[in-house]
């Protein structure tokens, strides 16, 4: 991640690319989705072509093009853009960040190409020993691994930096949080960005049982969807269930979820009392019982 205006923090949206059923990009309602982040989920901060936004099964003028509509249209909404560019050719992602630059995005996010990866891993840590002097712009990592030990060791030898320590595992942020996290990037902030955010207010204030309450409640629902199978294709499905903004099918070689899968999220979503409403299309999520 790098050269953001001010240092990320809080919750950012790993967004989704809405499709039509045909599996042309929708951007007719990228508008619509970024009100509903904000006056919904409380969450202004996104990020745009990563995996869950299906970034690496579109083509570079797509990925453009999406790029240059959420900018367009997060215009004095949003507090932050960043943009993906990781692609299996450094080229590729060098022109992807020149063009991120141009359009007025707050920042650009990487990946490694990992098709002729190194056979050795390299933990975090390791990897930003010295990162300031190679990337001056370098303002902080997306750490989307369980391995606490690593994410920790990141933040104690780096806090004297005012990195941004962004975590990406959704179902395990209020322990990142107590090892140092600074905010959070994941696909289910948005649906569950208010009742995440709940979970960050109590943190904040330190009232660690409910925040935990919280934490446990989203638990629920994410151990629920992954028993099922759960990735992109059925990210989409919730999301247009709880949104109401049509997000379409995945991008081939990825398949749409299933009826059954929907059937069972809208059945979990009441039973953990996560709607304000009776229609899901409408409704909000609110407090679990």
């Amino acid at each position: 991640m790098a050269s953001p205006k001010k240092k990320l923090q809080g919750l950012v949206a790993a967004t989704i690319t809405p499709m039509t059923e045909h599996g042309e990009i929708n951007f007719s309602v990228i508008g619509q989705y970024v009100d509903y982040l904000v006056k919904e989920q409380g969450v202004k901060n996104i990020f745009v072509n990563g995996t869950t936004g299906e970034g690496l099964s579109l083509s570079i003028s797509e990925r453009r093009r999406v790029a240059e509509e959420w900018v367009t249209k997060g215009r004095n909404k949003l507090d932050q853009v960043v943009i993906h560019v990781g692609a299996l050719s450094l080229k590729e992602s060098q022109e992807l960040a020149q063009h991120a630059a141009e359009i007025g995005a707050d920042g650009i996010a990487v990946i490694a190409p990992f098709f002729l990866k190194p056979w050795n891993k390299v933990r975090a840590e390791e990897v930003l020993d010295g990162i300031q002097e190679k990337i001056p712009t370098f303002q902080g990592l997306k750490f989307s691994d369980t391995d606490l030990l690593d994410f920790g060791q990141c933040v104690d030898q780096n806090r004297q930096r005012q990195f941004a320590f962004l975590f990406g595992v959704d179902e395990q942020l209020l322990s990142a949080l107590v090892m140092g996290a600074t905010g959070a990037v994941g696909s289910t902030y948005n649906y569950l960005g208010k009742k995440t955010n709940q979970m960050l207010e109590a943190f904040e204030r330190k009232d660690f049982s409910s925040a935990l309450n919280h934490q446990f409640c989203i638990q629920r629902f994410i151990n629920f969807v992954v028993k099922l199978g759960f990735g992109v294709s059925q990210t989409k499905a919730i999301m247009t269930l709880v949104s109401g903004i049509p997000m379409g099918p995945p991008r081939l070689p990825l398949q749409k979820a299933s009826r059954e899968f929907t059937d069972n999220a809208e059945a979990k979503l009441r039973s953990l009392d996560f709607l304000s409403f009776n229609d899901l299309k409408d409704g909000n999520l609110e407090a679990c019982s």
